[in-house]
């Protein structure tokens, strides 16, 4: 059996994931709790750690079955095949998930254009953009520097 990233529609997560388990199908949809404020309270939510994302433990003749459950878009595909993610993977974001000590978790993906600032390594604390992105590179533009950065993104599914 493997992990699979299954692709939900959005604000779908955890009902789908709640569906599936109901169907003895083993999930992973890792959750936050996400303090939202208004001007006169502030509320905890439970949200999913990746948007539209779910993990599902299945044999690969196994994998249609998912689609039987309202919220399921598709899977993730990486390189022409059904991602799969590593059982020590799952594991260790479990185990982070569970560390007490690790707070305000958020995950964010680049996009073209977007401004940042690097946090870490050589270039920290400079201001960059995203010039290029795609499946196996990044550009960056440090205006300040007046260089272009090439990044390669591992393969980490």
């Amino acid at each position: 059996m493997s992990w699979y990233v299954v692709i939900t529609k959005p604000k779908s997560e955890i009902r789908v994931a709640k569906a599936l388990k109901e169907m003895g199908i083993e999930v992973f949809c890792p959750v936050i709790e996400e303090v939202r404020q208004w001007s006169d309270r502030k509320k905890k939510f439970t949200v999913p750690l990746f948007r539209t994302y779910i993990f599902v433990n299945l044999l690969e003749k196994d994998r249609s079955v998912v689609f039987d459950v309202p919220g399921v878009v598709k899977y993730l595909f990486w390189l022409g095949k059904p991602a799969k993610v590593r059982k020590n993977e799952i594991e260790m974001i479990k185990e982070w998930l569970g560390n007490e000590t690790v707070h305000n978790i958020r995950v964010s993906q680049y996009k073209p254009g977007e401004n940042f600032k690097i946090k870490k390594g050589a270039f920290k604390d400079k201001t960059a953009f995203v010039q290029e992105l795609n499946k196996t590179k990044l550009k960056l533009v440090l205006p300040d520097l007046g260089i272009f950065l090439t990044a390669d993104i591992n393969e980490v599914i």
